[in-house]
């Protein structure tokens, strides 16, 4: 899955993913690969996500935004 987290002021990450988990408004969830489609609001919160080839997972702490997952492109637009 290719993942792209993007901030008003610079682009966080981009890259190859196995998952990603995120603080949704209703609680936490995890995005694997040939997820549905989604759209969903974020909480402040930490994301966490497993790249393809590293085992250690890499956390980014933001204060809310929007996630949309379709044909296994993420894109995260956090505040």
């Amino acid at each position: 899955m290719y993942l792209e987290i993007i901030t008003p002021e610079k682009q966080l990450y981009t890259g190859e993913v196995n998952a990603v988990r995120v603080p949704g408004s209703a609680g936490l969830f995890e995005i694997l690969e040939n997820h549905a489609p989604i759209i969903s609001t974020l909480e402040k919160g930490q994301i966490r996500l497993f790249e393809k080839l590293i085992q250690d997972p890499i956390y980014f702490d933001i204060d809310g935004g929007v996630i949309e997952a379709k044909e296994n492109k993420i894109t995260i637009l956090a505040k």
